[in-house]
């Protein structure tokens, strides 16, 4: 490999037959492909090493083994994780994955607030995320082209049908078939069962409303075995990590399939820095990396160069990385950083659900129920706003430090009546799509830079009317829903809607047949450098309502088989 120190360059050496930069969902999955086709893989993470099952030392540890009883160190979280720590999977048995906003900076303006979420290990997010996996249909890969928004997709469902199947096959997803042609069914194991409350939910909501459903969630968490993997035994929380691979995650799946190929090498602790470019060839020629823990600055190059280091560190490596005049070699199109886009989060209801006290939920279920978009389904349904959401929840008993809280008294009386669980309650809260606009978007910041000289990304997130009109009738259908459930005590509302709160940024580098308006061709590769993929959340061309990662992991796996059919016959 070719070394340079800081300022000082020399030729990089072919040596290996692809890069990959980035380890989660998608960098994890274009390994596993890479390899398994006979190429020698490199890839490429900024995150610190860690070993899969050893390093979750949170996984089980009770409140009482940690510092403080497991109580935030407010302090701490001010000063160093400012951003990271407003994550639901934030806290002091996870702290360890996640990137430290004071070392690694962005530029984030509370007036104008986007929360770009980082993990800062190897696995990425894909030790975090919680695993909803739904696959997109021809409703939502039409969807610009129908409403005259943004650009066309470039491919339908019929083009990534076997790639999902290719991808649920391995990671395991457990779920029940619906025949829904707005949410396509996979190949999935037994699904989870939704508990007493919600399979009556469920009925009354179907009585009320015929075209709605309620199922249980569609999770990559095993409920079958799989090599090397045992099923979920509902020990949680998830997000601590899963020693036992029952949870998907790059870690526990992906990356030991490429290692066991004997074709891969990962170096950690190595951030891109930028790619080199020869407009003549149109190709990559080299990857320029900084060691993290060094400062040594070094270049690799490849025959194939994958970027997955997430929907804003893939799009922030293009746009420092200059072609021909002072523009970045990507952005032609003029879309390079534009059309950012999230979902709609934190908006819905909950209501207590009388009776059922004989029952009591076991153990930590890693899913909750899913209720799949109904808006819009088989056209305009005149409610003002276009797409639509689909809801996420589940019903549980109140915990018990909120009865104690909700339970006013003193005495035994008091504390015998501690002992019995708290009503039932049931939540419905929407996760709706965020349409593709330009004025939507991430840059490089002109003074700022982090602490190895890159420019540091900023941040302008707007919401539309569109999403407001939608966010409001996913809280009056949460209500409609829960009444004709018979719920009482009904409270409902949406909180301030922050872009990269859903954690479902998409967007910045997008696909599309036409490069004066696209980054990325059908197959996910650049249309400036026939030897570049993109397949994270950056390529996304719209944002559907469902959770991306299975379409992400999709169409990795569909990119490398392209690649490498192109680069046998010669064409890269």
């Amino acid at each position: 490999m070719g070394e340079i120190e800081s300022g000082h360059s020399i030729g990089a050496v072919e040596s290996v037959d692809a890069i990959v930069v980035g380890s989660g969902v998608s960098g994890g999955w274009a390994a596993k492909e890479l390899t398994e086709r006979g190429l020698r893989v490199l890839m490429l993470e900024r995150g610190k090493p860690i070993e899969h099952g050893v390093d979750y030392v949170g996984e089980h540890q009770p409140s009482w083994k940690r510092p403080n009883k497991g109580l935030r160190p407010r302090a701490l979280y001010a000063e160093q994780y400012e951003i990271q720590s407003t994550s639901y999977a934030f806290d002091e048995t996870t702290r360890h994955f996640w990137n430290n906003d004071a070392q690694n900076p962005y530029d984030f303006n509370p007036d104008d607030p986007f929360r770009w979420m980082r993990a800062d290990v190897v696995g990425g997010r894909s030790l975090l995320w919680a695993r909803q996996s739904y696959r997109w249909s021809d409703l939502d890969f039409s969807a610009n082209k129908r409403d005259g928004v943004g650009i066309d997709w470039p491919i339908r469902y019929e083009d990534i049908a076997s790639w999902y199947s290719h991808v649920e096959r391995f990671i395991g997803v457990s779920g029940q078939s619906l025949g829904l042609d707005q949410l396509p069914d996979g190949e999935f194991q037994k699904p989870m069962q939704m508990n007493v409350v919600e399979q009556y939910v469920a009925k009354k909501i179907k009585e009320k409303f015929p075209d709605r459903v309620m199922t249980i969630g569609r999770t990559a968490t095993l409920t079958e075995p799989l090599p090397g993997r045992a099923p979920c035994h509902y020990c949680g929380p998830c997000h601590r990590g899963c020693s036992a691979g029952s949870y998907f995650s790059s870690q526990s799946s992906t990356l030991p399939a490429a290692m066991a190929t004997g074709n891969f090498e990962l170096r950690p602790n190595s951030l891109v820095e930028r790619l080199e470019y020869d407009a003549k060839g149109q190709r990559v020629t080299a990857v320029r990396v900084v060691d993290t823990e060094s400062g040594q600055r070094r270049r690799y190059a490849a025959k194939l160069i994958f970027l997955c280091a997430s929907t804003v560190g893939s799009t922030q490596i293009l746009l420092n990385s200059p072609g021909a005049g002072d523009g970045a070699f990507a952005n032609r199109s003029g879309a390079l950083g534009r059309y950012l886009m999230d979902h709609t989060y934190r908006a819905g209801a909950a209501g207590r659900i009388p009776g059922f006290e004989e029952y009591y939920p076991y153990g930590h279920r890693p899913n909750g129920i899913y209720i799949p978009r109904f808006r819009n389904v088989e056209g305009d349904d005149g409610l003002g706003f276009s797409r639509g959401y689909g809801y996420q929840g589940g019903a549980s008993r109140r915990s018990w430090d909120a009865q104690a809280k909700a339970t006013p008294g003193f005495g035994a009386d008091f504390k015998h009546g501690l002992r019995r669980p708290g009503p039932w309650y049931m939540r419905l809260g929407g996760f709706g799509e965020i349409l593709p606009y330009a004025h939507n978007t991430m840059a490089l910041h002109p003074t700022k830079k982090d602490r190895f000289g890159i420019p540091q990304v900023t941040f302008h997130f707007e919401f539309g009317e569109n999403e407001k009109r939608h966010r409001q009738d996913v809280v009056d259908q949460a209500i409609a829903m829960l009444e004709a459930a018979g719920a009482e005590d009904i409270e409902s509302g949406a909180a301030p809607m922050v872009g990269g709160d859903a954690i479902h940024e998409m967007g910045t580098a997008r696909m599309g047949h036409d490069p004066d308006q696209a980054v990325l061709n059908a197959h996910n590769q650049a249309h400036a450098a026939t030897n570049l993929f993109v397949t994270d959340g950056a390529c996304m061309t719209s944002g559907s309502c469902v959770n991306p990662s299975l379409t992400y992991m999709a169409l990795t796996a569909r990119a490398v088989d392209y690649a490498v059919a192109q680069l046998r016959a010669g064409a890269i």
